[in-house]
């Protein structure tokens, strides 16, 4: 292996004295495949040695050692100190006038290696990268064939240069995809240097980009045997992040999080295809301990380096968490619970914040609701952080910590939640428990399967610990819901929710004495909503999922779509007949209900009346009310299907 230069020396010690002062979590930059944006890069370049220092070499770096050494980063260092040296002689200089200058500056590089063909092929790149007006394709197509032609020969030498790389990121953008496979076999054997450099990496994920299935096989299996080095690497880790979630296959994903294990699966890759971690760590104790060795050597290296929230590290962590026994278990939280946060926007990182609570101690999950916490808007929107919560929910016994935590930041975000797709369910587990109707199977079946890991580590009952954050939530979810009663109500989602709060006969039991007047007030506000002109656009009877609230808070129950039949509230005051000869006083009234039951959209909620009060003295004015103008119901129309209906049941 060649020694570092002096000037890679001391980017070595600078790195090491950066990385002891930097105690900040570097956030997660996406690589454009624009051609533009390589030049806005802002990001301080390091060599595979420099990235990798402090670091102790495991099996897989052994194997890769000499490349390392390889020579391009010296030849771009000379490049830039021959540049830095042009640019301090014309200065110097003072005789020399700008143009002058210039010509020097040109003069010298033209000398150095390919230097004639690049600036032919810049000027022609200069044409082809034009976007306003477009260039006819014709012209496009002999450029890029112009181009090709001169860099074919050169192009290993173009790729690392921080302009002429860019020209070559053109030429794949506008290539046709022949061309791209005779780019990406002539850059055989240089992958693993265009990911560690700091211009060349844009190129390799143009490659990847506009490449074909084939030219991204070969580039992986190039890179492969070499990924756990470029986790470790600041340039290398965006490539193969972006790799391995854009544009590898899932069986490419499982070739690429087997290298993770060790250099045995990293080199026999076709050997150990069908493998699972599981299957491994069960026939051998030995093979368990270098998996989880390396997978936790490589994990903690990419944690120090700001890679927290990085898909692929996510997939490795996903990895060690299956197999990890109690002790592991604790080091990963020990390592990861001041980034939690950074694990939730995944599939495979909520998995591991899943599990890592679940099988946490109670001092331990109170260092992970410290972080989320600080969260909790973005933690609960999340498609995968709500199930995060869910499980925080489920598992954590201290429901006073929980509340503290995340209630002041619910009390205001509320309004949000309960019409948001992923952020009412966690409210909805509250009223309801793991309801079907509400949970997917899969989804019921991990969030069961953390329940079970939670076993060792949580103390109460289930359901007492739902009764709880219920008890504690369940003001300001109705405090929230009669606020903002008349939007929810011009929402499928908020209006369910309304719903699924007033017919809960759980939830009613939790309230204090204190609480049952804003239960009563949300009745209030519903009603209240209704009022007014149906035909008018904006009427909540305008919208269907308002007849089915209505019908549910009429009925008094909830519809068992098993047995066929409503199931009648036993706590719940206010709703049923109640609701039902109230909700025709305050709305309805005679002079409004020939209009009800001739409107296609509310004849139904007549219906759901006369089933409820036909047979009670509340619904005395009611019955006499609609026998009268029974003979002017019209049921002539098909599409009211409600009129027709009523008039067989109520003659």
């Amino acid at each position: 292996m060649a020694p570092l230069s002096k000037k890679k020396q001391a980017n070595k010690r600078s790195y090491q004295d950066d990385k002891k002062a930097d105690s900040k979590t570097l956030k997660k930059p996406k690589i454009s495949i624009d051609s533009s944006d390589e030049s806005d890069h802002d990001m301080n370049e390091l060599s595979p040695d420099a990235a990798s220092d402090g670091d102790e070499l495991d099996e897989l770096d052994e194997l890769d050692e000499v490349e390392s050494g390889s020579g391009e980063d010296d030849d771009e260092e000379e490049e830039k100190d021959s540049e830095e040296q042009d640019q301090s002689e014309t200065k110097e200089d003072g005789s020399n006038n700008h143009d002058e200058q210039k010509k020097l500056l040109k003069k010298r590089k033209m000398m150095r290696k390919s230097g004639v063909e690049v600036q032919r092929i810049k000027s022609l790149w200069e044409k082809l990268r034009v976007k306003n007006p477009p260039i006819p394709k014709p012209v496009r197509e002999k450029l890029s064939n112009e181009i090709w032609e001169l860099s074919k020969d050169c192009i290993s030498d173009l790729v690392l240069k921080h302009d002429a790389s860019r020209v070559v990121q053109t030429l794949v953008k506008y290539s046709t995809k022949e061309r791209r496979e005779q780019i990406v076999d002539a850059l055989k054997g240089k992958f693993y240097v265009l990911a560690t450099s700091a211009y060349g990496k844009y190129l390799l994920v143009k490659l990847l980009h506009y490449g074909s299935k084939n030219s991204r096989q070969i580039i992986i299996d190039e890179l492969h045997g070499k990924l756990r080095k470029l986790m470790r690497h600041r340039e290398g880790a965006y490539v193969v992040e972006d790799l391995y979630v854009l544009y590898a296959s899932q069986q490419q994903k499982q070739q690429m999080i087997r290298e993770f294990w060790g250099s045995e699966y990293a080199v026999f890759k076709d050997a150990h295809k069908d493998l699972t971690i599981e299957k491994v760590c069960e026939s051998s104790i030995e093979k368990r301990s270098i998996i989880s060795r390396n997978l936790l050597g490589t994990i903690t290296a990419s944690v120090e380096k700001g890679s927290t929230g990085f898909q692929i590290l996510h997939a490795a962590m996903r990895e060690f968490v299956k197999m990890a026994n109690e002790k592991e278990i604790s080091e990963m939280i020990e390592l990861v619970h001041e980034q939690f946060a950074e694990l939730v926007h995944t599939p495979e990182g909520a998995d591991v914040a899943c599990t890592l609570i679940a099988r946490a101690s109670a001092k331990e999950r109170k260092l992970i609701i410290k972080t989320l916490k600080n969260h909790t808007d973005s933690l609960i929107k999340n498609e995968y952080g709500n199930i995060v919560f869910i499980t925080a929910l489920l598992c954590v016994d201290d429901t006073v910590l929980m509340f503290k935590s995340f209630g002041p930041s619910v009390k205001e975000h509320l309004k949000e939640f309960v019409s948001d797709k992923y952020a009412r369910r966690p409210w909805l587990y509250i009223m309801l428990g793991l309801d079907g109707k509400y949970f997917a199977p899969n989804v019921l079946s991990e969030l069961n399967r953390y329940i079970t890991l939670s076993e060792a580590t949580s103390k109460k009952p289930s359901l007492q610990r739902r009764h709880e954050h219920l008890k504690r939530f369940a003001p300001m979810i109705l405090k929230c819901l009669s606020k903002n009663c008349s939007e929810l109500l011009s929402e499928n989602l908020g209006c369910q929710f309304i719903s699924e709060a007033l017919v809960n006969d759980e939830l009613f039991e939790q309230l204090e004495d204190k609480d049952l007047e804003n239960f009563s007030q949300l009745i209030g506000n519903v009603i209240e909503s209704f009022q007014g002109d149906i035909s008018e656009e904006g009427h909540p009877m305008q919208s269907p999922f308002s007849t089915r609230l209505l019908k549910s808070l009429i009925q008094g129950g909830k519809w068992n779509n098993k047995e066929k039949k409503v199931e009648p509230l036993k706590k719940v005051q206010g709703l049923g007949v109640e609701f039902a000869a109230r909700f025709y006083d305050e709305v309805i009234g005679p002079e409004k209900l020939i209009e009800w039951c001739n409107n296609s959209n509310s004849s139904f909620t007549i219906v759901a009346l006369f089933e409820t009060l036909k047979s009670e003295k509340e619904g005395a004015k009611f019955a006499k009310d609609l026998k009268k103008i029974l003979s002017k119901i019209d049921d002539s129309s098909d599409e009211n299907k409600g009129a027709k209906l009523l008039l067989k049941l109520a003659r």
